[in-house]
């Protein structure tokens, strides 16, 4: 998410702050704040001949006991029943991931990794602050006009403080591509993507991205229509370069993963009016 670098763009803001008190629905003047895909390139370093995996199954025990199918197909977790035994297994996993040196094994189970850790941290950082409203109420980023804990360096991976800024931002969005990723980071909120039920792996990782991104796009929280108004989810507006390099780019990568009446009724309106995004806390 991007709302800890809410002002660290703030030239940009003030020259073109009559602009977004003009704009609004899709292109808004909220994507100008998104963090760029700025990438840390030490990570960059991968063995693509590595044939090792790395165990989650820690992560998959807390997934399968905490998380909860709310209304609308959301996955709620259920911050407040974590025993003190899984708040210790939860970091005793994560220690576990930042003691391996990841730079040594292959792409697909780097990705996986830096996936499981950024929503591990995410859960983390909401049972450590708790109870919240919201993530966004939990603000320990630095700065003075940071918002919420995505710059606060959280943990070591091979010697470098790492927050939830870098994993997302300087290392996966930025080293792999992939639009998808937008699918499994989960920043703890109704509005994001479900926290899956299952942790990512190496084998693995490329069809739960497809997954999430079906799961996603034909929920609500997704996209929806109303009198004809099509409305998507802010992180098609936030990272639109992500999508494309234009609107129908974006509603093309929506189509792709839309099912039966909406993907007709998309291609019939053929554009996209208005964002929306649900701050509340994904808790059950």
């Amino acid at each position: 998410m991007f709302h800890t670098h809410v002002f660290s763009k703030i030239g940009k803001a003030v020259a073109l702050a009559g602009l977004l008190t003009l704009t609004a629905g899709f292109g808004s003047g909220e994507r100008i704040f998104a963090p760029d895909a700025d990438a840390w390139s030490v990570w960059r370093a991968n063995n693509q001949s590595d044939s090792r995996t790395i165990d989650h199954s820690r992560w998959g025990s807390l997934l399968k006991s905490y998380v909860r199918k709310g209304r609308g197909g959301v996955n709620l977790f259920a911050y407040r029943r974590v025993s003190g035994a899984d708040k210790t297994k939860l970091n005793a996993y994560i220690n576990d991931l930042t003691a391996l040196k990841i730079s040594g094994y292959n792409r697909n189970v780097q990705k996986a990794y830096w996936i499981n850790l950024y929503n591990a941290l995410t859960v983390k950082v909401i049972l450590d602050n708790g109870p919240v409203k919201s993530i966004r109420d939990i603000d320990i980023s630095p700065g003075l006009f940071s918002d919420g804990p995505w710059g606060k360096k959280l943990v070591k991976v091979e010697g470098r403080n790492v927050s939830l800024n870098d994993i997302e931002h300087r290392i996966l969005r930025p080293l792999w591509r992939d639009a998808r990723i937008h699918y499994a980071v989960n920043c703890a909120s109704i509005g994001c993507p479900n926290l899956q039920t299952k942790p990512f792996t190496g084998k693995t990782v490329n069809g739960q991205l497809a997954k999430g991104a079906r799961d996603y796009v034909n929920s609500p929280r997704g996209v929806s229509i109303k009198g004809g108004k099509v409305t998507v989810s802010k992180i098609y507006d936030w990272f639109y370069d992500d999508f494309g390099k234009s609107d129908q780019d974006v509603l093309n990568h929506i189509l792709k993963y839309a099912n039966g009446d909406l993907k007709r009724q998309l291609q019939s309106i053929g554009k996209i009016h208005n964002v929306a995004y649900d701050w509340k806390l994904n808790g059950a």
